[in-house]
């Protein structure tokens, strides 16, 4: 492992642990897995020692070893996706000796076994829901990293060592200068109560406006996507195109007139809101979680304390800058930029460990 006078050399040997129910990069939804295959390549390509952990057919610049061959969700042998977890953490800590620095991007399955090992490890908070919280709680000497203020404001006895806001790769997704005609409203996102598909289709139809809706859904959400969202979908009104690749996922946001994000919770970060602003089209949010962060309000779309509040700006987003949406996209939330920020965090979680363990 480094020492303290080596802290500051260009090279460290990092292992980043992701989630095996989906592959890197994702081919249709998935967010946490998106972020870690930009993160992991711009990692390579600043000449890091890069290990991802991850499923078999992911695909990455970094050095892959395969948590299971394919991404869990599509084998229909796999029922317990806790078993595969545990057992791809079993080949992290195995090899722990060879990296610097340890990158969980787990919810939480990493923290019992974070203090058997003399690696530092960091955890990247990407979900933040109420048990998860008490075992941070547990453990609040591990090092974490949010992705916005507002998941640190939540629980702020934790050991942060930093806030890194996520990243996308802005040339991965087109400007679009004006959007289609007719104009229609976008909303792109797992067809979870959480996310609001519910309250996007009531703001479209209060508005006046058709709806493009694109999104997964999982067995757990399906019974509340039957009863809330499906008798709605007629095509016209409301349209919804299932899960959709990436390229149709930026041209149906790039199109739009705004994105609707009415997230019923504390949202940790929401990158369709960055995606589609990347795009040029703005955002219109409800004020939960990172959403006053993520959207400039008034320059990049709107940020509203209630959902009947969101249809009385559709006829304000017109007067809005295109432009300076993908400028605030560039100057905020590139890959970059988040790369930046997690090197630095990285070095402070190996400067602190080597404190604490001389």
């Amino acid at each position: 492992m480094l020492g303290l006078s080596t802290l500051n050399a260009t090279r460290l040997r990092i292992a980043q642990i992701c989630p095996l129910w989906e592959r890197v990069p994702p081919p249709t939804y998935g967010g946490i897995e998106l972020v870690v295959s930009a993160l992991t390549d711009e990692l390579v390509r600043r000449g890091h020692e890069v290990t991802l952990f991850a499923s078999g057919d992911s695909q990455t610049l970094a050095r892959l070893e395969p948590g299971y061959p394919c991404a869990l969700r599509l084998d229909p042998e796999v029922h317990n996706y806790a078993v595969y977890e545990l057992m791809e953490l079993g080949q992290v800590l195995s090899q722990a000796d060879q990296f610097d620095i340890i990158h969980s991007h787990l919810e939480y399955a990493a923290h019992p076994f974070a203090d058997l090992v003399a690696t530092p490890m960091v955890h990247t908070l990407h979900t933040f829901k109420p048990d998860q919280r008490k075992l941070f709680r547990r453990y609040r000497h591990h090092r974490y990293i949010s992705i916005s203020q507002s998941q640190q404001a939540l629980e702020p006895s934790l050991n942060f060592v930093g806030t890194v806001y996520n990243g996308i790769d802005v040339a991965a997704h087109p400007f679009y200068p004006k959007p289609l005609s007719p104009p229609y409203l976008a909303f792109v996102g797992r067809m979870s109560p959480e996310k609001g598909p519910h309250h996007a289709i009531a703001i479209a139809k209060q508005a006046g406006l058709p709806l493009k809706m694109a999104g997964k859904i999982d067995e757990p959400i399906r019974a509340f996507f039957e009863s809330q969202v499906q008798p709605h979908i007629d095509g016209t009104q409301v349209e919804f195109l299932g899960e959709v690749s990436h390229g149709e996922k930026i041209q149906l946001l790039g199109q739009a007139i705004a994105t609707l994000f009415p997230v019923t919770y504390e949202e940790p970060f929401g990158l369709v809101m960055v995606e589609s602003m990347c795009t040029g089209t703005p955002v219109i949010g409800y004020a939960l979680g990172s959403v006053p962060e993520v959207i400039c309000h008034g320059r990049t779309g709107f940020v509203c304390d209630s959902y009947a509040a969101m249809p009385n700006q559709i006829e304000a987003i017109a007067s809005l800058d295109r432009q300076a949406c993908r400028q605030w996209v560039e100057d905020h939330f590139s890959v970059a930029h988040m790369t930046n920020g997690y090197e630095a965090a990285y070095h402070q979680a190996i400067a602190t460990h080597l404190k604490d363990n001389p």
